[in-house]
């Protein structure tokens, strides 16, 4: 059974986060859960027929909505009085999706990232946190009479017990890990763009880096308080520590659903999802020669390099060679990638233009975007990369 009163070291904690109730941070919980929902709706009118990673976006924001209404109704006065007096069973079940939003960012990142994303049947087992915690509850928690555990809310014995704040902990610290996962899965994406795309500047991926990196540090702040609390047990701290943890946490993800809103209606409908990196085949395939050949004699004469907006699929369409030839092609004949195979002859033909004396009035501005490049630091680096020098040092050093 569990005490009757809540750890004497707790006391203090449990003041501070009643302090705040009901004001301007319970409301921003609301607005919080409320945008939600409202952008959930929108995404299901709105969504396109084949859009499976809005679906997962659904998903994430449900969560989303759960997270700070548990909130609400663990710390809100007026909300967990409501709640306590008419509807106790609520209590802790919406915890579930601090065990469950983090896989869901996850799969979202994913079905952006690649057009042929498909779901397996070993993918059932990121609900494996989930499950654990509904067990906990169960065997913790609801395997107690009503009576006993209005008990245990209003004396806060159990939200402070040391196997609640335990599984508390490590379900957000497993949110960290998913968060980074995300990271490691947008890098990726980056580096397989150069295989299909001569000019990676041009997909923008500012907002979803900026999106995972915030969402990042939210977890791990709610991490670090739910650490805190366990620390707090034995080692007594200044309690305003868990007030500014709670709160920083709840206005950045109050301003990071504003900027999924935002990013969604600018930047969505124009990610460029690729396909997912082909598994190698048991047996080599041999490189065509002829397919070679005529690569390296369309980019001499028809200088195909020169336009910005070159792709794999484009380059295959234009010589009538299949995509997949074209990537064995860089990677084995050209030991390159198709992005460093392109800038390698865009740098060719820049070093043309700067040492031409017909061309000695263009800025390297000029020069950069006529062979190109879109990017001036993508192009100076390349230059430097082959050349060993600048642009602007390379034009002085063959002028004097």
């Amino acid at each position: 059974m569990w005490d009757s009163q809540s750890p004497p070291q707790s006391e203090s904690i449990i003041r501070i986060m009643r302090e705040t109730i009901f004001n301007i941070h319970d409301l921003v919980l609301m607005m919080t859960s409320v945008q939600c929902v409202c952008f959930v709706l929108l995404l299901l009118i709105t969504n396109p027929p084949n859009n499976r990673s809005n679906y997962w976006l659904v998903a994430f924001l449900i969560t989303q909505a759960f997270i700070p209404m548990h909130e609400l109704v663990l710390w809100g006065t007026d909300i967990r009085g409501l709640v306590l007096e008419n509807y106790p069973r609520l209590f802790f079940w919406m915890g579930f999706a601090y065990f469950m939003d983090g896989a869901l960012l996850y799969f979202y990142v994913k079905s952006l990232v690649y057009r042929d994303m498909s779901e397996h049947r070993k993918d059932v087992l990121h609900l494996l946190p989930v499950i654990a915690y509904v067990i906990f509850l169960i065997a913790t928690f609801y395997s107690h009479s009503l009576p006993e555990r209005v008990q245990l809310i209003e004396h806060d014995v159990y939200v402070y017990s040391t196997p609640y704040l335990t599984i508390d902990f490590f379900g957000k610290l497993g949110r960290i890990f998913y968060c980074i996962a995300c990271i490691l899965l947008i890098i990726k994406y980056k580096d397989q763009l150069k295989t299909t795309h001569s000019n990676i500047e041009r997909v923008d991926i500012f907002w979803l880096n900026l999106l995972v990196a915030g969402f990042l540090i939210v977890t791990s702040i709610t991490a670090a308080l739910a650490l805190a609390k366990i620390v707090h047990i034995w080692i007594s701290f200044h309690p305003n520590l868990f007030q500014i943890m709670g709160l920083t946490s709840y206005y950045s993800v109050f301003f990071l659903v504003l900027i999924l809103v935002f990013s969604s209606m600018r930047y969505f409908a124009t990610f460029e999802p690729i396909q997912k990196e082909p598994k190698q085949p048991a047996e080599t395939k041999l490189v065509n020669i002829a397919f070679a050949e005529k690569v390296d004699a369309a980019m001499r004469t028809q200088k195909l390099y020169l336009s910005p907006d070159l792709t794999l699929d484009v380059l295959s369409e234009t010589l009538h060679i299949p995509s997949k030839d074209l990537s064995l092609i860089f990677n084995r004949h050209f030991n390159s990638n198709f992005y460093e195979f392109i800038n390698g002859y865009r740098i060719a033909e820049a070093k043309q233009m700067l040492v031409d004396p017909k061309q000695k009035d263009k800025t390297i501005t000029q020069i950069y975007l006529e062979v190109g490049f879109n990017s001036k630091s993508v192009f100076n680096t390349f230059f430097k990369k082959i050349v060993g020098q600048t642009p602007s040092e390379f034009r002085q050093k063959q002028a004097a």
